[in-house]
């Protein structure tokens, strides 16, 4: 059977894809929901709460996302807290399947793929699990800085921060700075 021309079934018709920037949203919804089917968004707050509220007015119902470092966990907050199906996809998964082909086409491919089905979500515990998580973890790295600040300490030298009277101080003029040499022992006469 050679190449056909073939046209995938639209599982999820109501699916939006989303591409997160550190300070740049892009979003795509399918093509008839609006005249402006892909939108950018800034990563404030109120652009965050505007993204969701023109997904609610475009009837979107399920969104998928990469896990880009943690820009999209106050999207995923907000997109949750309403009501949609939030699909968090592993970025690597993502880029291993053909097709992107550029930064600002990735939230068309990445709501393509998903309305398709081709998107499995990641594995997210339930709130109160990711809370005792960030718990653990803090506590994590309060310990590992606990260790290395112990370790500076004991690296420390055992001398005293000023120097022992029996040292005296002059100026080398040669140098411009201050030198410092042990008095010498005197001769028992």
């Amino acid at each position: 059977m050679g190449k056909q021309n073939r046209r995938a079934v639209v599982l999820e018709p109501d699916a939006a894809g989303i591409d997160i920037g550190a300070e740049e949203i892009y979003v795509a919804v399918p093509p008839d929901r609006d005249e402006e089917s892909t939108r950018k968004f800034s990563t404030f707050t109120r652009d965050l709460n505007a993204l969701a509220e023109w997904l609610e007015q475009c009837h979107v119902r399920t969104v998928a996302m990469e896990s880009t470092g943690v820009y999209w966990i106050p999207l995923f907050q907000i997109l949750e807290e309403r009501g949609f199906t939030v699909y968090l996809v592993n970025a690597h998964y993502l880029k291993s399947v053909p097709g992107r082909k550029s930064d600002v086409s990735d939230c068309q491919w990445i709501q393509y793929l998903h309305s398709v089905g081709l998107l499995r979500t990641s594995f997210r515990p339930p709130d109160h699990i990711c809370a005792v998580r960030a718990l653990w973890r803090h506590r994590a790295s309060l310990l590992q800085m606990a260790a290395e600040h112990t370790m500076h300490m004991q690296k420390a030298p055992d001398e005293p921060a000023n120097p022992p009277r029996a040292e005296r101080h002059h100026r080398d003029e040669r140098f411009g700075y201050f030198r410092c040499h042990p008095r010498r022992p005197t001769r028992p006469d």
